[in-house]
């Protein structure tokens, strides 16, 4: 059988390109397309060849590549994908569109519809000269959102991180979706029975992260937590914390697992559509304090694994911080919970027997 895997763009080290290294690895001898590629601004393909568009051509093209937009469908249709039996696409916009032969299966790993399109508002709130533009960008806006649901018939099957996502894509593409929770390399997370008198909150610094609703609840509580990450609110959250908050940027991957072991809570403001951070804290043992919403509603038992708290507010996760101190967590069934559901092993079996399903 000869396999395609296709992703949207391979210029930067996100969640989705996570999931799509685990493919590249789970089918080694598959061929590899995208749009756009950065070999050092990426996952690591080893010496893999790496089939891209004529996008490839337009110099910085990487750098600006969300400014590529109307683009990318038909750079993804001028593929020539007619000889591969099993396509798989990692998608968060614009792979799925890739031709098949009639008789090849194409299934879509769904990160989330095209959020520009679809979650306008938000997706582009971080952008200031947004409302400027809107005039001449909605109507573009408007086309593109046919396009994308023509687009989106493509795939056979598609498979979403959580059940948030599979909603989605029944809501706007009209298309049922099997939902396999992505996992963690629970190897690079340690384990430990001791925590310290510290809570963590690990997110890049962008408005809809809520990270505003953490500052000003340990702002009122005293209590230290470490916050990791960097992004464009890191000026203004800094500005409005007290010395409790401490705002260490970017930390390695060996301190960062570090942390987590040893923190009391790691904390999760923001509304995901599925969110690795509460899964990494799980199989590092230690329980999650997360706004109850989107993808934390998969991953964490409430009262076991974590605490959710039900409205974006300072008092709601502040309630819910008073409320995990009188839980006696027992970090090893935690730590349990995060292998045993959301390793790689358990992922491949989901995804092994889905695809034998229909290919």
């Amino acid at each position: 059988m000869k396999v395609a895997l296709v992703h949207d763009y391979l210029t930067q080290k996100g969640g989705a390109e996570r999931v799509f290294e685990l493919l590249c690895k789970r089918y080694p001898n598959a061929d590899i397309f995208t749009s756009l590629y950065d070999r050092e601004r990426t996952i690591d393909l080893g010496d893999r060849t790496v089939h891209t568009t004529f996008l490839q051509k337009i110099p910085q093209a990487s750098k600006y590549f969300r400014l590529l937009a109307p683009f990318y469908f038909p750079a993804f249709r001028a593929l020539d994908l007619q000889g591969y039996d099993l396509i798989i696409s990692s998608c968060s916009s614009f792979a799925k569109a890739v031709r098949k032969s009639p008789q090849a299966k194409h299934i879509c790993f769904c990160h989330n519809v095209t959020r520009f399109l679809w979650d306008t508002q938000t997706y582009l709130r971080e952008y200031a000269d947004y409302k400027l533009f809107a005039p001449v960008i909605e109507p573009i806006f408007d086309a593109l959102r046919q396009v994308d649901l023509n687009y989106a018939q493509e795939p056979d099957i598609y498979i979403a991180n959580s059940h948030t996502v599979a909603k989605r894509i029944e809501k706007h593409y009209g298309k049922p979706a099997i939902v396999i929770n992505y996992p963690i390399d629970t190897n690079q997370f340690i384990f430990s029975e001791t925590k310290e008198k510290f809570y963590l909150a690990s997110a890049r610094l962008l408005s809809y992260k809520r990270m505003d609703i953490i500052v000003e609840a340990f702002n009122w509580l005293g209590w230290p937590i470490y916050i990791l990450g960097d992004g464009p609110e890191r000026e203004n959250l800094a500005s409005k914390a007290l010395e409790n908050v401490r705002f260490l940027g970017h930390v390695s991957d060996a301190e960062r697992s570090h942390l987590m072991a040893k923190a009391s809570s790691v904390i999760v403001a923001a509304l995901e559509d599925y969110g690795l951070v509460p899964v990494e804290a799980n199989a590092s043992g230690t329980p999650v304090i997360a706004y109850g919403a989107g993808g934390v509603l998969d991953t964490q038992v409430p009262g076991k694994t974590g605490v959710f708290f039900h409205k974006q507010t300072p008092d709601s996760l502040q309630a819910a911080l008073l409320e995990a101190q009188n839980i006696s967590w027992d970090y090893a069934k935690i730590r349990n919970h995060a292998v045993s559901q959301f390793s790689e092993t358990a992922f491949f079996s989901k995804v092994d027997r889905a695809i034998a399903q229909f290919v």
